[in-house]
Formats: C-alpha cells, structure tokens, sequence
C-alpha cells in the first residue's frame, strides 16, 4: 500500500465508520549501533517511509483488524479478553495490553493498517506499528499521553508480547522525527535534542542510500541476546570495582584495556566496542553541529569496523558492501545498520553521482554471491503524526 488515499479507501471496503489516518515512519540509525541498550547515546532519524493507519471507534468493546499488506489478513479481539497470539497480532495486541495494564480508557475501534516501510531491511517496521497505534490510540480516545509516554508504553508492548528485548532508540525516533534532522538520544534519561542533518543546503549534496543485502543470518536472535549477556559481564565487573558506575558511559577504553586480563576475549572485545561507539557518537554529534558531514562519514566506516571485529554481529555479505562503498570517492559514510547478520547497509553518497555508485556496488555484489541487492533511497521525515484529510 503506498498512498494514504488506498488505505482511506481499503478501509471503506471493510468497515462502515468514517476514519482519521495517521503516518508513522520508520527509522534509520546514523550512528550509534547496540549501545542504546547498553547505556549510550544513539543517531537515529525518521524517514519518509512507514506505516499509515485509517483508524475509528466503533462503539463496541471489541478491536478489529486488517493488514492491508499481508493478504488482507484480519482478526478481532475483546478488550477485556487480550492474550497472546501470533506474527504481527502481537504487535498491536501489546499495545491494547499495555495500555489495559495501566488503565488507560480505551473503547473498541476498527484499523486498517499498510505501507511502504521494506519487510526486514531493518527500518523497524515493528516499532513503526506499535508506535502508530499508540499515537492514534491516544488521539482519538484523548488519553493525554505524551510522545515520551507512548515510546515507552509501544517498548513495554514488544517487551511483553513479541518477546524482543529492544532499546526504546526505534520507538522514540519513530515517535519524535524532525524532516532535515536527527536525534541526538540519550538512551539512560531519554533527554534529546535534535541536531541538523543538512544533506542538501548548498555546501553538501548527500543523499542516504540504503542498499540491502537481501541476507538474514539465522544467527540473529542468539546472537544478539549473547552479546548482550557478554557486554553486561563485562558491565558487571566494572561495577564490582566502583559501586557507582551504572552504565558503560563510566567507563572509559583505556580502563577497559587495564583489565584485560580479565576477561575472556569476547568479553573484552565487546566492551572496547561499547566504549568506543559511545564516544564516536558523542562526536558525531559535534560533527553534525559543524555541518561537518566528510568527518561524520569517517566515524560510520569506524562504526562499522567496530561492528564486524569487536562485537561481531556483521557477517561476510555485509562486509563486502561496505568494503565496495569505501572503494567509492563518492561515498564519504557506510555502515552495516542494525542488530546485524544481515539487512542493510547506510551509506552517505554523492547525489551527483548516485546511480552510478548504486550500479558498481549492486553488479560487484551480484558477481561475488549470485544476489541482486535491493536499493531504498531515504530522507528524512517528520515522526508519528495525523494526516489532515483533504475534502474533495
């Protein structure tokens, strides 16, 4: 589904109330990778990719659903009977539970919901969804929450019905986008400020080329949560030493490297990473602050290293894409994103010449793993909001 007008419209074929239509978008990170739920500080920016949700009341105590992307697949639940299920239902039945469990008044309502955000890219479509709903929720039922609140309340919705672990970074940016800007989070406090991401203002001409690698290690989940285990070893060592250490922003690379004996090479690993990225992202900030974009994309190909040797969730694919980009002039960032094994690589490319560096990065791929990549290009974009329907 690609416009807001098809999902007005595919709501009229299964429901008889008027609705109201909401975007919420999905994310890029710029810098800042597994550290939001290490205690760091985080890039992420919304795009002009998401989720729209054409959404009612409908004076019952039932909520229905469709997903206009998956088949037209739809179900209905009472809100006095919420459990568990399977796929996307737990996306949205985690919000209804949350918002349930801290007694928020919500009546029944029936969604409609598509998009345009790619399926496992790792633009968070999950978070896209969840925070969606709770937007929209909030709005037509006037609970009074505020974007904070509802970023917390669609984390607390994963957490509990989908299982995952996640930071709030893909909840909070979807929910706060700024069109030109990024956030600067700060993933203990959730303090933010935007910082200007200024692609296209007379100095720079960048764009943000996605390129995916169309890879999904099965790898992933274990593999994450292992990190995690692995980094909070090492987090808990440190804390041994000096109670009021909390989070690894205390700590610092060169005490990392004083107790290296320590640790188990993994450990150790893992924590030199933590330290590093959550200082490279302090400074990206600075960057950023400078209009300094040519600085800003040394630090991602930095990330990226880090990424592939220390904390280990690149993988063979996602390496060579990034070793391509760098081989580029035209190409001044790149970086594997997200949980890693596979889904996509950021890279900040010279508009001027774009086509052409999609080209010679897409054919080397194809030529070295027999895969076509998949090519998004991105901008940035406001967060979670209404769209004003134009009367015709």
């Amino acid at each position: 589904m690609q416009t807001p007008q098809q999902a007005l419209q595919n709501y009229q074929q299964h429901f008889p109330e008027e609705a109201r239509l909401f975007f919420s978008p999905g994310r890029v990170n710029l810098l800042g990778e597994h550290v939001d739920y290490n205690g760091g500080f985080v890039l992420p920016a919304a795009i002009n990719k998401g989720i729209w949700f054409a959404i009612a009341p409908n004076h019952t105590n039932s909520a229905s659903f469709v997903a206009a992307d998956i088949n037209e697949e739809s179900f209905s639940v009472e809100l006095n009977n919420i459990t568990k299920q399977s796929g996307w239902r737990n996306y949205v039945l985690g919000v209804l539970h949350i918002l349930k469990k801290q007694k928020f008044e919500i009546s029944g309502f029936n969604c409609l919901f598509g998009g345009n955000i790619p399926q496992g890219a790792g633009l968070s479509s999950s978070a896209a969804l969840e925070a969606g709903l709770v937007f929209a929720l909030n709005e037509i039922f006037q609970i009074g929450l505020s974007k904070k609140q509802l970023a917390l309340i669609a984390q607390e919705a994963e957490h509990s019905f989908a299982g995952t672990k996640c930071g709030i970074m893909d909840m909070f940016a979807s929910l706060h986008g700024k069109e030109d800007h990024c956030l600067f989070l700060d993933c203990i406090t959730l303090d933010y400020e935007y910082l200007p991401l200024m692609l296209n203002d007379g100095t720079n001409d960048y764009e943000l080329v996605l390129i995916d690698s169309k890879v999904h290690h099965q790898l992933n989940d274990g593999g994450y949560n292992k990190r995690y285990q692995e980094a909070m070893e090492g987090l808990s060592f440190f804390q041994s030493l000096n109670k009021r250490i909390t989070s690894f922003r205390h700590v610092q690379k060169q005490v990392v490297e004083q107790f290296m004996e320590n640790f188990s090479k993994e450990v150790y690993d893992r924590c030199i990473y933590i330290t590093q990225e959550i200082e490279r992202t302090k400074q990206a900030a600075t960057y950023l602050k400078e209009n300094n974009l040519i600085e800003f994309g040394k630090l991602m190909y930095q990330t990226h290293h880090g990424l592939s040797e220390l904390y280990e969730v690149s993988c063979e694919e996602m390496d060579f894409l990034v070793k391509e980009a760098r081989s580029q002039s035209d190409v001044i960032g790149a970086r594997m994103m997200g949980g890693g094994f596979g889904g996509c690589t950021i890279n900040l490319v010279n508009k001027s010449n774009r086509d052409k560096v999609i080209g010679q990065i897409a054919s080397a791929y194809e030529k070295a793993f027999n895969i076509i990549p998949e090519v998004y290009l991105v901008e940035t974009a406001d967060g979670t909001r209404e769209i004003p329907l134009v009367l015709s």
